[in-house]
């Protein structure tokens, strides 16, 4: 069973024969234009853009949707308007209230019907060495800027053409500009979406245009979210410790034995390696984790921290180095409601997330574990734990999500 669903996660997506044109070339069949007034035109081999007066950012965008591929074209723009490729995209079905965290607190900003939001991979010009970063439109802003003074924050060159490569991956998104690395984003949000080109919105004496040309795709699938728990049952998982588990519509409540300060685990059958998880919780009161590559004996490995007043979502090494890294405080969540936490680990590359925030980044933590099991704990606590658990699901190929 460990071994089969160590495969699973790891298993091969259907891959297109190779490389296809976006573009013919001569039309813009197969795109439409969402948001602004901005004129496109297929003219001379390019897709070239226009700023309209007043206009809002406008996008040209594919009317099919890409997972993971490989993604490459060649731009050029007039040095004084901004661009930018979006990736995974999709537009709002209506007015929308959208979160957005700067860092220490969560604000919301409306958003109209049939605005585009998602990954916007960055075109701009050389003075402002954004090229190739990876811009979260509409939505939560900068993922990933280049650094002042490296390769990529001077690989865009003004006034000629610049080569672009894509690599999206279940939850990893690469960039490349003229064939310098750029960007190296983990973000479990989106999986899939439309690809836009943008004319950013633009205020000057004559128009300005950015263009397109050579743009191709390699279609590979998509990844997709498989549950690994029923939210009926306790199949492929296994209790032990102390502490008050029950199943109610669809999500698990746990609570801890009062006055009893060891706490107590449900844990998954299977182990895992290289995975990107997720969980739905709710606390009340005390404090809780969720547990990735840990040993179903002593339980180190990691642990995303939950805790009712502080430190969600930050990374607590059981056994180990105990707190490594994360936000001291609980800024990014949603008292007394559902929030989501992710975890990417990959080798050793480690990222999390709470409701869209990343909370923990490590490039390279050569130190931790690299298999084992996923546990959602119930903190022994004399003052009391109470938790709720739902939606746990591993990240797939879509091909092994049957």
């Amino acid at each position: 069973m460990r071994l089969f669903l160590i495969a699973l996660a790891c298993a091969a997506v259907a891959v297109a024969a190779g490389p296809v044109a976006l573009f013919d070339g001569k039309t813009l069949n197969g795109w439409e234009v969402c948001n602004g007034s901005a004129r496109f035109e297929a003219r001379d081999g390019m897709i070239v853009g226009t700023t309209a007066e007043g206009s809002p950012n406008s996008f040209l965008c594919t009317k099919k949707e890409y997972g993971d591929f490989v993604f490459e074209f060649d731009v050029k723009t007039d040095v004084a308007l901004n661009s930018g490729v979006q990736i995974r995209s999709h537009r709002y079905p209506a007015d929308a209230v959208v979160a957005t965290f700067d860092g220490t607190k969560t604000s919301q900003q409306k958003q109209s019907k049939g605005r585009v939001y998602g990954y916007q991979v960055e075109i701009a010009n050389e003075a402002a060495h954004g090229s190739g970063g990876i811009y979260d439109e509409a939505r939560r802003g900068w993922l990933e800027q280049p650094a002042a003074g490296s390769p990529c924050a001077g690989a865009f060159k003004d006034n000629q053409w610049n080569h672009y490569r894509i690599v999206a991956m279940g939850d990893s998104m690469k960039t490349w500009v003229n064939e310098v690395p750029c960007a190296n984003v983990v973000d479990p949000l989106d999986q899939s979406g439309f690809i836009g080109l943008q004319v950013h919105q633009y205020k000057g004496d004559k128009p300005a245009q950015v263009r397109w040309r050579n743009l191709r795709i390699q279609d590979l699938g998509r990844h997709v979210w498989k549950p690994i728990w029923d939210g009926q049952t306790e199949t492929g998982w296994s209790r032990t410790g102390l502490g008050d588990w029950q199943v109610e519509n669809g999500a698990v409540h746990a609570t801890s034995i009062p006055g009893e300060t060891r706490g107590g685990f449900a844990v998954t059958d299977a182990s895992f390696k290289d995975v990107t998880a997720r969980v739905q919780f709710k606390i009340l009161k005390g404090n809780s984790g969720f547990f990735l590559r840990a040993d179903p004996k002593t339980f180190a490995g990691y642990e995303v921290e939950i805790d009712y007043t502080k430190r969600t979502g930050g990374f607590w090494e059981p056994g180990g180095r105990k707190w490594v890294t994360g936000p001291e405080d609980n800024a990014a969540v949603k008292p007394g409601e559902w929030n989501e936490l992710s975890a990417s680990l990959h080798g050793h590359r480690i990222v999390f997330h709470l409701n869209g925030v990343k909370t923990v980044d490590l490039p390279d933590d050569a130190q931790g574990r690299t298999e084992g099991h996923i546990a959602l704990q119930v903190h022994g606590d004399p003052q009391g734990t109470d938790i709720w658990f739902r939606g746990v699901e591993i990240l797939v190929p879509e091909g092994a999500a049957k």
